[in-house]
């Protein structure tokens, strides 16, 4: 059975539809927003309060859903296969928002997935008229997933076919990950696919047990110089450009949309290409699913529900 795993974050997603002006605005006002396109940490989750509370004394509400790369990814990896695991952890309060039942009813194997003692993940998304998207991110339960966490599921990762990696959850953890699957280049382990987002910090993650990075092009300006010495494919997506091969002259255009909402569409890239890649599809023939079903992404506002299934992804193939 082809099998995809993602180990990453699991996020309680509040996202602000707002005017690219007034977006702009914060960019000016606060040093620790994030440029379009960019994910950022932030460790004083204070900040974020304070924002929301701010816009909510304007009367400016959130829509709230489940989200986090690890969550995302594994749902599209999902849609493609029927079913993706995913690990990481939630935090006492996930039940409030139905975290891990919403994961299950699109398909993904939450069973591997921790209850940590402190808050699920919180990721702030802003979004502008054209569907760009700033987002910020806090730890919370993300932070739990640790070395011990990741020792206990090593058969999983290790009998994976595909293992999906981001930087939302401690890079160190990430790194034991890598470290392991090296150590023993002889034994079965899965192709890694790794999206070093956000880009802060994410250079350990740049491995040689990595066999493909994803990252847009904010995190490719972030981490040029180690993407340098990086000896697989790097693959660039650059929203409605090209998505480029770094050194293997492939080029893959996205399909014509009208986006509403860009949040999720690296995200669907991702669980497809690794899905795809799973599944035995070559690189190129894996790329081309993935960039039709991250464009398909941004025409539905949110994530999880925005992703496409694999019928509406392989039909949209077949007309191009």
């Amino acid at each position: 059975m082809t099998d995809v795993v993602s180990l990453g974050s699991v996020n309680v997603d509040r996202t602000w539809d707002l005017s690219s002006d007034r977006i702009r605005e914060f960019e000016r006002r606060y040093d620790w927003f994030p440029d379009a396109g960019e994910t950022v940490r932030l460790d004083d989750r204070s900040r974020l309060v304070a924002l929301e509370r701010d816009l909510e004394a304007e009367g400016i509400r959130p829509r709230t859903v489940v989200g986090g790369k690890g969550a995302n990814q594994a749902v599209a990896a999902a849609r493609a296969l029927g079913e993706a695991t995913l690990l990481g952890c939630v935090g006492s309060d996930e039940r409030e928002y139905g975290v891990r039942e919403t994961l299950a009813d699109r398909g993904v194997d939450v069973d591997r997935v921790a209850v940590a003692d402190r808050e699920t993940g919180t990721a702030f998304v802003f979004v502008d008229e054209t569907g760009e998207s700033w987002i910020a991110i806090g730890g919370g339960a993300n932070d739990a997933v640790d070395a011990a966490y990741v020792d206990r599921h090593d058969d999983r990762i290790r009998h994976a076919d595909v293992l999906l990696l981001q930087n939302e959850i401690p890079a160190a953890t990430a790194e034991r990950v890598l470290e392991r699957l090296e150590r023993d280049p002889e034994s079965e382990r899965p192709t890694i696919v790794c999206n070093p987002a956000p880009a802060d910090g994410a250079e350990p993650l740049l491995d040689r047990a990595v066999d493909v990075v994803v990252v847009n092009e904010a995190e490719y300006a972030a981490l040029e110089s180690s993407l340098a010495d990086f000896e697989g494919p790097v693959v660039r997506t650059r929203g409605p450009d090209d998505v480029v091969v770094e050194d293997r002259s492939l080029r893959i255009t996205p399909p014509t949309v009208e986006p509403v909402d860009a949040t999720g569409a690296g995200d669907a890239f991702c669980g497809y290409l690794g899905a795809l890649l799973a599944a035995g599809a070559t690189l190129e023939r894996a790329l081309e699913a993935a960039t039709v079903a991250g464009s398909l992404t941004t025409e539905t506002a949110g994530v999880g529900n925005a992703i496409p299934a694999r019928k509406r992804v392989r039909d949209a193939l077949e007309k191009r």
